[in-house]
């Protein structure tokens, strides 16, 4: 019995710890994917949301911790029971999206490890089957070191992972999954499949307000500044000053400079003149914006289709030609 929950115990902790660290790296990877759930076709409670950033905050915040508690053996009763019913949530969102075909991708592992609603429902009964034999053999869960010492580490877990979660909003994920990532080739994404059998880089088209589309020549250029901006209603607008100042440089220094955003092109024009802005506008699918760069507004820049930098607008200062 001993073994058998030690093996239980550590598998159980090292999935919940691997899980809850890939999101904590992207919070807003899993506030989008709750955006989703909450959304009028899946689960129909719009009014949650506004609060799909924080609720994915919690959210992860309590995987990752209770992983971590279950691995040095801290609380045990109440761990246990936590990663229960954490899981029977899990279970239940993932069985409706398979049985109803709803969010095809359920971001439990993130960006990092795609799985199917089916894959991910399966995975989570065997994860509900360990954790409830954990809940009976919980008398073998031993801690790892003194109650004093498991304290101090539980509190110096949580402050740490609070802090990479308030890095990663303030600025960019501190570990990208997606396919446009610095270092990854666009033009080679779109033609590379990914698991879900979509190219890796999909619904990626640059067209102006006339309907021309420049994707291709665009990802054929050295030198290329986009500035992201996914909805102008709920972007950071005083963003669009250091904005202003590292596009007004990319463009001194040669660089072909493009805003890229879904909203509408009388509003950006308002900013445009507002600001100052001395680059016109390309539009671009809303979710695709959003997995491109996690800044509302950011910068990203290319050299022949290959991603060569990404800054949130707060950062925007370190953008060097």
């Amino acid at each position: 019995m001993k073994i058998s929950t030690l093996i239980a115990r550590i598998l159980v902790a090292i999935t919940f710890i691997f899980s809850g660290f890939v999101k904590l790296v992207d919070p807003l990877g899993s506030a989008y994917k709750f955006e989703e759930y909450f959304s009028s076709d899946v689960l129909n409670i719009e009014f949650l949301i506004p609060y799909s950033l924080p609720f994915s905050i919690v959210l992860i915040i309590a995987e990752i911790m209770l992983g971590v508690m279950l691995l040095i053996g801290f609380k045990s009763k109440f761990t246990t029971w936590s990663l229960f019913l954490l899981t029977l949530v899990f279970l239940f969102l993932t069985w409706y999206s398979w049985v109803y075909d709803k969010v095809t991708d359920c971001g439990c592992f993130g960006d990092a490890v795609k799985l199917t609603p089916k894959e991910t429902f399966y995975k989570n009964v065997v994860l509900i089957a360990l954790i409830a034999f954990l809940i009976y053999a919980v008398n073998y869960i031993k801690p790892l070191f003194s109650k004093n010492l498991l304290k101090w580490l539980t509190l110096g877990a949580l402050m740490v992972f609070l802090y990479i979660t308030s890095h990663v909003l303030t600025h960019l994920p501190i570990i990208d999954f997606r396919p446009y990532a610095i270092g990854e080739n666009l033009k080679d994404g779109m033609n590379e499949i990914a698991e879900d059998g979509l190219p890796k880089v999909h619904d990626f088209f640059l067209e102006t307000n006339d309907g021309e589309d420049l994707t291709e020549a665009l990802l054929a250029k050295e030198k290329v500044l986009f500035v992201v901006v996914y909805d102008l209603e709920v972007s950071e607008m005083k963003g669009f000053e250091k904005i202003k100042t590292a596009t007004d440089l990319a463009i001194k220094n040669g660089y072909t400079v493009y805003g890229l955003s879904s909203s509408y092109i009388d509003d950006l024009m308002v900013v445009n003149k507002e600001y100052d802005l001395k680059f016109d506008w390309l539009f671009v699918d809303g979710t695709v914006l959003k997995t491109i760069v996690r800044a509302n507004p950011g910068i990203i820049t290319l050299n022949k289709a290959t991603v060569t930098g990404k800054w949130n607008w707060i950062d925007a200062d370190d953008f060097k030609p």
